[in-house]
């Protein structure tokens, strides 16, 4: 587990074990220092761990143009022997079917090279993907997972509410039952 996936462990768990606000069950109190240490912790591990897939990535052309100087030092040595050899015709033949050999055996090489470092760039490629796409996941997780805890709390507190209003309603209707109501009372003017 890296150390950005134990940070947000440890937000969540935070959260979790932070106190209500008196007379709320959808609001906590949060004590603000540790929360922000916890965040710009998480900021600071972010781009470290990108700035190492960056690194890796960056390898593949060091792997490339190993690869394409490997094969430029044996082209230059198979010419070099081919050079050695011209003086004469025999010596000359073996000289080329030696050179031709080289070379070809130098393009192999440099293109499994080159097919093996482009197949780990891809494959770092993709893991650098798939673990971006693992913390968005569980960055979504949390998000849902304080959203639905969220929604039950204001629905019990909904609840709540509504049942006291039913009964502070029920408490009027029968109370409205024997409220008399008293005839204006004729001070001795005359109604106007």
């Amino acid at each position: 587990m890296s150390r950005i996936e134990q940070l947000i462990d440890e937000i969540e768990e935070y959260i979790d074990s932070c106190k209500y606000q008196p007379l709320s069950t959808t609001k906590i109190l949060v004590n603000k220092e540790e929360l922000e240490e916890l965040l710009v912790e998480l900021r600071l591990r972010i781009p470290d761990e990108i700035k190492q897939y960056q690194k890796i990535i960056s390898n593949q052309e060091a792997i490339l143009s190993e690869a394409r100087s490997q094969a430029d030092t044996m082209v230059a040595e198979a010419t070099a022997q081919t050079n050695e050899l011209v003086n004469e015709h025999e010596i000359m033949q073996r000289a080329y079917a030696n050179a031709n050999e080289i070379v070809n055996q130098a393009n192999i090489q440099a293109q499994s090279i080159v097919d093996k470092a482009v197949e780990d760039a891809n494959n770092i490629r993709q893991g650098s993907i798939q673990y971006t796409d693992d913390m968005l996941r569980s960055l979504q997780t949390i998000i849902n997972h304080t959203m639905e805890g969220a929604k039950g709390r204001f629905d019990a507190f909904l609840s709540s509410m509504q049942s006291s209003y039913d009964i502070v309603s029920s408490n009027r209707n029968e109370l409205a039952g024997g409220i008399v109501q008293n005839p204006p009372v004729n001070d001795g003017r005359p109604a106007e």
